[in-house]
């Protein structure tokens, strides 16, 4: 089994237990919240999701005794147009508390990093704060995914659909997410390559489509890359929870885009 395949069997069990204990509550409206894809639209520099990570499978521990609200406060006021918290437990460390925790300190769109397979998932993260929610195309049939977004949306939230290659990235396109991340990561064998971005950009230069890339981007020379592919933001991690001068790193990576947004 990838580790993928671990993580969606994890996620099965997941699914079973939160129809039990969660199935019968209300999914509550939350904070009102920015638009991720309005906002990011119309910025003129690089838009950053920074990451709230304690650890990874590929990676181990990052910073695994992170307190997620200061961090969750420093990226904010860095100029991070949005926050990820991840909510994964067995594997990234994370929890839905955590998210629950930052949606109350920050007022940007808050995405829930984690794996969807089911709707209760996404109710789940409307409930504990989130603006927007993460779809993987690795992860599902195309049908299945079709049905999450188009339920995501009609709880008024954005969809962050993940790619890694050309058929993925085609299936976005008809599934119509106009929020698209390419993740450099290989997420069955989490190796990192930047050309990824920029071998897929190119398929999803439409003018509707804002595209992210995801992974890898550690210098302020890779997100000049990206941005050269197309990419009008970037999804980092593991760069900003070992900084130790988040404002400074923040400052290195939001470069002026020289694409035109509309």
């Amino acid at each position: 089994m990838t580790i993928l395949d671990r993580i969606v069997a994890q996620k099965e069990i997941e699914v079973s237990e939160l129809k039990v204990i969660y199935g019968l509550q209300e999914v509550e409206m939350g904070k009102k919240r920015p638009s991720l894809y309005d906002s990011f639209r119309s910025s003129d520099t690089m838009n950053v999701i920074a990451e709230v990570k304690r650890a990874s499978p590929s990676k181990g521990d990052i910073n695994s005794e992170v307190d997620p609200v200061l961090q969750a406060q420093q990226y904010a006021d860095a100029g991070a147009g949005a926050i990820s918290v991840l909510t994964d437990k067995t594997f990234f460390k994370g929890s839905m508390a955590d998210l629950s925790a930052v949606s109350k300190a920050v007022d940007v769109p808050l995405l829930c990093k984690d794996f969807m397979i089911d709707r209760i998932q996404i109710d789940v993260a409307k409930d504990h704060g989130a603006s927007v929610i993460l779809l993987i195309a690795a992860a599902l049939p195309e049908e299945k995914l079709r049905e999450l977004y188009q339920y995501a949306k009609s709880l008024h939230l954005d969809v962050l659909f993940e790619v890694h290659d050309e058929l993925e990235a085609e299936m976005a396109l008809r599934i119509g997410a106009n929020i698209i991340g390419i993740n450099n990561r290989n997420l069955k064998t989490f190796e990192v390559d930047l050309a990824v971005t920029e071998r897929v950009a190119s398929l999803l230069a439409k003018e509707d489509v804002l595209l992210v890339s995801e992974s890898g981007i550690r210098y302020r020379e890779d997100v000049t890359r990206v941005e050269a592919a197309g990419a009008q933001a970037i999804l980092v991690g593991e760069t900003l929870m070992r900084s130790s001068d988040i404002a400074k790193t923040m400052e290195e990576i939001r470069i002026p885009l020289h694409k035109a947004v509309k």
